[in-house]
């Protein structure tokens, strides 16, 4: 996992970490729209890191998922951000496809 970036709210700062399957996740998702359409690819893009964007403001607001993680879902595509939080580290677990083999990530 590597740290990406930071994010200072007036009450806390949390720094971001992906799991390396959660990366390639999104780099293989990111390459299917890609292969189709240059504008879904770039929408994708744009909402992913606005819903990490919203984790990073305050990762409490979404409920509890699954194994102590919670999740976020992307409006446009059929997607979740998985995301656990460890003190001031929000860790991406999974970009899930949420039609393909659920649970699949729990071993992370």
């Amino acid at each position: 996992m590597r740290s990406a970036r930071s994010c200072e709210t007036s009450l806390a700062k949390y720094s971001l970490e992906y799991h390396p399957a959660a990366e390639a996740e999104i780099y293989e998702a990111a390459e299917w729209y890609k292969a189709r359409s240059e504008t879904a690819a770039r929408g994708f893009a744009i909402e992913v890191d606005a819903k990490i964007e919203l984790v990073l403001a305050g990762p409490e607001a979404w409920p509890v998922f699954e194994s102590g993680s919670r999740r976020i879902l992307l409006n446009r595509f059929p997607f979740s951000i998985i995301y656990r939080t460890k003190g001031d580290v929000v860790e991406i677990v999974a970009v899930m496809h949420q039609r393909r083999q659920p649970g699949y990530w729990h071993d992370r």
